[in-house]
């Protein structure tokens, strides 16, 4: 059973930071893409970045120049490095992982306040 467990999320004001990390766990034998993806209230989810197993990043424009992406294959974990946030940030972050099944984690919620 492969387990995601995502930390990092709360509460932080306009043009702060945050980082959030995920964790993957149990039996995965060979991980591809590790991603985050949002939803915010009323909206569908939305990737925010995908990194591959080769280091190749991809970012959804809005988040470009303000967010990085990043893995520790050894650890199996992913990072989100979150720098001048805004209020439309807002959202509950979700961590993915492609092995190459699909694994989702909860979710942890970020929210930005102005």
């Amino acid at each position: 059973q492969v387990r995601l467990v995502e930390s990092g999320g709360g509460l932080v004001q306009a043009g702060g930071s945050l980082r959030l990390s995920c964790a993957a766990s149990g039996t995965i034998f060979s991980i591809n893409v590790m991603a985050w993806h949002r939803q915010a209230p009323e909206k569908q989810r939305e990737l925010v970045a995908s990194i591959s197993s080769g280091g190749n990043t991809n970012y959804a424009d809005s988040v470009k120049g303000r967010f990085t992406i990043s893995r520790d294959n050894a650890k199996r974990e992913v990072y989100l490095q979150m720098n001048n946030v805004k209020p439309e940030d807002t959202a509950v972050y979700y961590c993915a992982v492609f092995a190459p099944s699909g694994y989702w984690g909860q979710g942890t919620q970020v929210t930005v306040s102005s």
